[in-house]
């Protein structure tokens, strides 16, 4: 008997090959403006192929993975794209420059229900950016078009980086003794971290994303205040690498001053901070007062207005500030490293 039916096609089941290759098509030159010398072959294939760079004696790949939380779903209500990319970098290659390594190569998923080229587009572009920001290719990467898995209009975005730093540089908590002195590096606001409870602060409070907001004298949108994209750290610090003597570094993301500082700590040492030695960004005010939290939620939750500690040795703390500056980062001596006769290295404010 023959079969009556309609034939089936992959896009009857929701999944457009042929808008994914338009896709390919247009992120090519995105893509193509963040290739370093040691990239072999073009995007399309397999796998992405890079050599290591010339140079080192005893090359140790460092790699990353993260996401952006839910600031995602932050950024598809308020219908801004262009920088959510930024994050999906700073939030991978922040992590790896604080072992010394200079990140070499970056791919990223996307994941959606229904591919949007021209979203898509501007969130590869946005990743583009940061890549180009932090001297690291986008060598390759995934986009899934996944019906059922995702509601209408939503997507996920993951990220992959991996760098490479000299053995004898990598930086340790053994180097850090008391004595030395923190560093803080200035954050845009919340970076890619707590936005759940910012989320939730945005709901109990019944502001509109689209309300008037001024964020330390710069007149704006609530929106835009809280999507400000991540710093990218990566140029500054290498450069402070090779300039000055860094004993460690710490990456302020989730879990906030409280809960990272200790991770770049040596055991019977503890951090002593001072609460007052920086000006955190509005935001961050914005949603204590509005969600009512109290300061030690606020320091294990959010990064306070400080995305990166640097430990140095006091002496240095001019000149190292002043290549901080040259990239247009601030910086604060937050505090110093102390001895401690608790074994698990801790924090104290002041």
């Amino acid at each position: 008997m023959a079969n009556s039916k309609t034939p089936l096609t992959y896009r009857d089941s929701g999944v457009d090959i042929d808008t994914g290759n338009a896709l390919i098509d247009r992120i090519k030159p995105h893509t193509k403006r963040t290739t370093r010398p040691e990239v072999m072959g073009g995007l399309g294939g397999f796998g992405g192929l890079m050599s290591i760079p010339q140079g080192y004696k005893e090359p140790i790949l460092v790699s990353g993975t993260d996401g952006v939380g839910t600031k995602l779903k932050l950024a598809i209500d308020a219908g801004i794209y262009d920088t959510i990319g930024i994050d999906l970098v700073a939030m991978c290659v922040n992590d790896i420059i604080v072992t010394g390594a200079e990140p070499l190569f970056f791919l990223d998923y996307y994941a959606t229900a229904k591919l949007n080229n021209d979203i898509a587009e501007d969130v590869i572009k946005g990743i583009a950016d940061g890549c180009v920001e932090s001297g690291c290719a986008l060598i390759g990467g995934e986009t899934a078009e996944m019906p059922g898995m995702y509601a209408k209009g939503d997507f996920d975005l993951a990220g992959f980086s991996v760098g490479v730093v000299e053995k004898s540089k990598i930086l340790d908590p053994s180097n850090v003794k008391a004595g030395q002195v923190l560093l803080g590096l200035a954050s845009s606001g919340p970076h890619s971290n707590g936005y759940s409870l910012i989320r939730k602060v945005i709901e109990v409070s019944g502001a509109s994303l689209n309300d008037n907001f001024n964020n330390n004298g710069e007149e704006t949108t609530l929106g835009k205040a809280l999507l400000k994209p991540t710093v990218l750290y990566v140029k500054p610090i290498l450069d402070a690498l090779k300039k000055h003597t860094i004993h460690a570094i710490a990456h302020i993301t989730g879990g906030g001053l409280t809960e990272n500082l200790p991770r770049v700590m040596p055991k019977n040492s503890k951090a002593i901070i001072d609460l007052t030695s920086w000006q955190r960004p509005a935001v961050f005010d914005w949603l204590q007062e509005q969600g009512n939290i109290e300061e030690q939620e606020m320091l294990r939750t959010f990064n306070s207005g400080i995305g990166m500690v640097v430990v140095i040795d006091k002496n240095d703390a001019d000149a190292i500030q002043a290549t901080f500056k040259g990239f247009d980062i601030d910086s604060s001596i937050i505090g110093s490293i102390e001895s401690s006769e608790q074994t698990e290295p801790h924090i104290e404010y002041s």
